[in-house]
């Protein structure tokens, strides 16, 4: 992102001005979702998925980090079944969310998600264009995937079926009681 478009940098800088990565190291954050695979829109935030095995502890460090941004806010959910924490903040510029849920990245939805998107957006690059139109409406991004390619159910794991039955994906990657 440090060499993508004008709102990837800027987002960049912001990340790092704010110290996410450095200061949660230890939940091995990732970047997710839309801004990373260059789908964006104005409004789009800054999703940072977290392993935390302790939700108390993460929620409690979280809390002492960023607390005193703007807006901040922070809540326990219950996503597919697996227990999680939640905060939402801005800064420079960018709104973010922090998730923690004791799953390791690379198993969380929002990780999965984005590794498909991309994947098909590699293979049928006229969809950047239809996802971000659809968006723009109100639509989010798994719902306009899953439009734009016909896929029926759930958006959100029948984009994950999606991705299995194409290839883009190992079976052994995901499994239906996959949260995030």
């Amino acid at each position: 992102m440090q060499y993508g478009s004008r709102k990837q940098k800027d987002a960049y800088t912001a990340i790092h001005e704010l110290g996410v990565f450095e200061d949660l190291a230890h939940y091995n954050p990732a970047l997710c979702r839309t801004l990373p695979i260059g789908i964006d829109v104005a409004d789009s935030d800054l999703d940072i998925i977290m392993e935390a095995n302790d939700l108390r502890a993460f929620e409690e460090e979280v809390q002492s980090h960023y607390s005193n941004e703007r807006d901040f806010s922070i809540k326990r959910t219950t996503i597919r079944g697996k227990d999680s924490v939640k905060a939402n903040f801005f800064y420079g510029g960018f709104e973010f969310e922090l998730f923690g849920q004791a799953e390791p990245v690379d198993k969380q939805y929002a990780y999965i998600h984005m590794k498909i998107e991309y994947e098909l957006l590699q293979r049928q690059p006229a969809l950047e264009d239809k996802v971000k139109s659809l968006k723009k409406r109100g639509i989010k991004t798994e719902p306009a995937f899953c439009q734009l390619l016909n896929i029926k159910g759930d958006p959100y794991e029948a984009l994950i079926a999606y991705g299995k039955k194409k290839g883009i994906i190992p079976l052994k990657d995901v499994g239906s009681d996959r949260a995030g």
